[in-house]
């Protein structure tokens, strides 16, 4: 049975969920399932505006179906060839012999690389300003390299002001029956998987995120459709001032990340009690992470939303315990930068993990360490709780 949403009289869409993925590009953990987002206009010409990934397939084909109600396939537009959003192309081509394929340059290419197909004479190859008339509405290509693939391109509809944003301002999570942000609980439902997902799959590519806010800016905007997540239209200032926050790596608000690496609890408990004594000091927003039970993409996340982070870490074969470092890595590969930061080390004879951190931080843009570095010898002493009470004074003053 079909399920298409009714946008507008003109467009559906014709996305859907996939609620059994566990693991978002295998990786990062979706508990509330997955989105993919495709729309169709029914103009004079009959526009799909990309597939969706070949788990949710067969109810995409189905939805298109119904929603061209026996009119032919004019133009099938790819923003962004991840597979998760271009599965279904060689079946469209298949379905719809006549569709013309709409992309950027390096969008064709990929198409080869993924399927083994020439599309010379189905293609048309767009460039940055370039429109495509469908009948009552023209629609305007704006590149978007690197946001966060090399051929992603934004389709901005000039007749009804809507922009079609490829992987831009999308979440992680399934859509729950409410295809429109502003019909979830925002601050809540919706913004924590927004930034996990920003941070997660386009966090590294800050400077080209600005580059299309730019152009964004340019336009007049009354609605936003991603390839994942809700549908955002209303306070679309708010969603744009958050994008580019994030893309300027600037902490979104003041508050403090505590990330810990314990192997026998030695380690965690100095990192409870810099969280207690933090918050004695009257600091408000403070996260505390067992790096071993937390996936790096939540820590990642908060990371990317407050100004403060510390490091407690263990050490483990003379390096830094195994889940921290990932965690590190982690920030270094997603270009974190501009944040105050602060390392607690333990080791029971030869501690190192305090020195190997800051070796990765000091691989990472304008995070200014604090000198002031705990080391702890096995459990901590009164000693280390008057080194802890010292750190909490510069962590509040920074």
């Amino acid at each position: 049975m079909h399920n298409i949403r009714k946008i507008t009289d003109v467009l559906l869409y014709i996305g859907a969920n996939d609620r059994r993925i566990t693991r978002f590009e295998n990786q990062h953990p979706v508990p509330n399932g997955m989105s993919y987002n495709s729309y169709v206009l029914l103009d004079e010409k009959t526009v799909l505006l990309d597939t969706v990934d070949k788990a949710v397939g067969e109810l995409f084909l189905e939805n298109l179906y119904v929603a061209l109600n026996g009119r032919e396939l004019d133009y099938l537009i790819v923003q962004h060839m991840e597979p998760d959003h271009c599965a279904l192309i060689p079946r469209i081509l298949e379905l719809y012999p006549r569709v013309i394929v709409v992309g950027s340059q390096k969008t064709f290419g990929m198409i080869q690389q993924f399927f083994g197909l020439d599309l010379a004479e189905r293609a048309m190859v767009m460039k940055e300003g370039d429109t495509l008339a469908t009948g009552a509405h023209t629609l305007r290509f704006l590149m978007a390299p690197m946001v966060h693939w090399p051929e992603v391109m934004v389709t901005y509809d000039e007749t009804s002001k809507w922009l079609f944003s490829a992987d831009a301002f999308g979440a992680f999570g399934a859509v729950n029956g409410n295809l429109y942000a502003d019909e979830y609980y925002v601050d809540f439902d919706l913004l924590p998987e927004a930034r996990r997902y920003y941070t997660n799959i386009i966090g590294k590519y800050g400077r080209q995120v600005l580059s299309l806010l730019e152009k964004v800016a340019k336009l007049e905007v009354e609605m936003i459709l991603p390839l994942h997540g809700p549908i955002l239209r209303q306070d679309l200032h708010y969603y744009i001032e958050k994008y580019s926050k994030w893309a300027s790596y600037a902490p979104e608000e003041k508050g403090i990340v505590i990330a810990y690496g314990s192997i026998y609890g030695n380690t965690e408990k100095a990192a409870e009690l810099l969280a207690a004594r933090l918050a004695d000091r009257g600091e408000k927003n403070i996260v505390v992470y067992d790096v071993s039970a937390w996936h790096p993409s939540y820590i990642l996340s908060e990371c990317f939303r407050f100004d403060r982070l510390v490091f407690a870490s263990s050490t483990y074969n003379m390096e830094i315990y195994p889940p921290m470092e990932t965690l590190l890595l982690e920030l270094k590969g997603h270009n974190m930068q501009n944040r105050t930061v602060a390392v607690i080390e333990n080791g029971s004879w030869a501690p190192q993990s305090g020195k190997k951190m800051r070796e990765l931080l000091g691989q990472m843009k304008d995070m200014r360490v604090l000198e002031s570095e705990i080391s702890i010898r096995s459990a901590m002493t009164a000693a280390d709780a008057e080194a802890l009470d010292a750190l909490v004074e510069l962590i509040v003053a920074a």
